[in-house]
């Protein structure tokens, strides 16, 4: 589901006034994205109002490196927000516009919106032929200053339903990476409770502090710009598969610590319970849920502005360390091979995340222009199901004349499975023995293109034409490469 956030929004060195939430809706900059935290527009409602980080020196940080043409935080501070859209500016029912003030007044904001996704298989893959899935997301924040005078307090909850099939499972012949966002790694769900966290900001602004139930990818290894397109919502695909990190719609116990240490750098670490991907699919039942480690992550950002045109950056390195014992993914072995499983061992991932605007297309939002944006992301080989992943892309505002707000993507991304993996299953069929449910044949590797084309067609109402073409589904040469093409469409009440 796409709810109400912003990444990185309203930095640090921002001094200027927030804009209401009003404001904020008609001049298209209230945006969404299904899965990363509000946490710096006091108008969404995820948002806080005490979450505009101050950098504890008022220095720019790695940006001094540049020249005074080059860093624009030289040339003066900054007030816009840093996220994309990802669904129409508006409201379908604006009629409801004087409840929410209202509400918002009294220290009560939400938000309901709904995302379908129809995607077919035309060509290539296992069978011919069209899945349809939805969720619908209720989002609400508290103001708890507002509400009960604990100033700088906010309760944030998460309420969604998701329904619907896989064209991946049923038409192309993939089962490690899903082509349709909604589906995700969940599947079926009813009143699944994603979030319920509270968030505060201390020593004058300058540390801020969320714990309760939440998705790792909330805040690390993320993007603003990911969640524009539907296979790396919410996260790249590599970092989704394995239980360590948490991610949307999954939650689990945990909280992180926010810090910006000059005005163009941020760090932040957290602490999260695991627990299997398939365990409380629901969200309700915390004491059936079995901890099995702790995931520890450790970010680094360099926001820097560049030139006359302010363009934005977001450059982050990353690193967690999941306490978890995983078996070796070589699996069953022939009786009297020379290569026998690993005992238990950690996982760590590593990862590096960018990107950088090209040019501005009008508007006041960091976001309103066109991007490029790479990644990288190393898993631990023997206990990770993909160990690499690249990505790179582009997104792109205002490319048809007098069509600003319509956004084009195309990204492509490569996955190597986990060698260790591979070797298990060519052992297996050099023996004859079964690779398993779904495997045809050694997996390796896959890569898969996708294009989409956004446009707000109506206040509040986005519709999505979306292609993709996989490449060796299954991660094997036996299937034959798929063309999928579909439509999303995301609707904000």
């Amino acid at each position: 589901m796409c709810v109400v956030v912003s990444f990185y929004c309203n930095l640090s060195w921002a001094r200027k006034p927030v804009p209401d939430h009003a404001a904020r809706t008609q001049s298209g900059l209230l945006v969404s994205q299904p899965h990363a935290e509000v946490r710096e527009t006091p108008a969404a409602p995820h948002a806080s109002v005490s979450t505009r980080l101050n950098s504890i020196f008022r220095t720019e940080g790695l940006s001094i490196l540049l020249t005074n043409r080059e860093d624009a935080l030289r040339v003066r501070d900054l007030s816009a927000g840093y996220y994309a859209s990802s669904e129409a500016p508006g409201h379908i029912l604006p009629q409801i516009g004087a409840l929410r003030s209202r509400l918002q007044n009294r220290g009560v904001t939400f938000a309901f919106t709904y995302k379908g996704e129809a995607m077919a298989d035309v060509g290539g893959g296992i069978s011919r032929g069209m899945d349809y899935v939805h969720e619908l997301t209720l989002q609400t924040q508290f103001d708890l200053g507002r509400l009960f005078g604990f100033t700088g307090w906010t309760v944030h909850t998460l309420l969604m339903e998701r329904v619907g099939r896989e064209v991946s499972h049923d038409r192309v012949g993939d089962y490690n990476i899903s082509l349709m966002e909604v589906y995700s790694l969940s599947g079926h769900s009813v009143a699944h409770l994603t979030d319920m966290y509270a968030q505060k900001s201390f020593l004058h602004n300058t540390v801020d502090l969320a714990f309760g139930r939440m998705a790792l990818t909330h805040v690390f290894a993320t993007s603003p710009l990911l969640c524009s397109f539907m296979m790396t919502c919410s996260a790249p695909v590599a970092i989704k598969l394995d239980a360590g990190f948490s991610v949307y719609p999954k939650a689990t116990w945990g909280g992180r610590v926010r810090l910006r240490p000059t005005r163009d750098t941020l760090v932040q670490i957290g602490a999260y319970s695991v627990s299997p991907l398939n365990e409380d699919i629901s969200g309700w039942a915390w004491a059936g849920e079995k901890s099995t480690g702790l995931m520890i992550p450790v970010e680094f950002a360099w926001q820097p502005f560049f030139g006359p045109r302010k363009l934005p950056g977001h450059y982050v390195l990353g690193f967690a360390h999941d306490t978890t014992r995983y078996a070796d993914n070589i699996g069953d072995v022939p009786a009297g091979s020379a290569i026998r499983p690993h005992g238990g061992e950690a996982r760590d991932t590593f990862y590096l995340e960018a990107d950088q605007m090209l040019y501005r297309k009008g508007g006041a939002s960091q976001m309103a222009g066109g991007y490029v944006l790479a990644g990288y992301i190393h898993n631990t080989p023997d206990v990770s199901v993909i160990s690499d992943e690249f990505y790179v892309g582009s997104s792109l505002l205002g490319i048809i004349p007098h069509r600003p707000h319509d956004r084009f993507g195309v990204m492509y991304s490569y996955y190597r499975m986990s060698p260790r993996t591979e070797l298990g299953q060519q052992l297996r069929m050099d023996a004859g023995m079964a690779l398993g449910v779904h495997v045809n044949g050694p997996q390796t590797h896959a890569a898969v293109l996708e294009a989409y084309y956004g446009v707000p067609v109506y206040p509040g109402i986005l519709v999505q034409p979306e292609f993709q073409y996989m490449m060796r589904p299954g991660e094997t040469a036996h299937i034959p490469n798929a063309e999928v093409v579909g439509l999303k469409v995301i609707g904000t009440l």
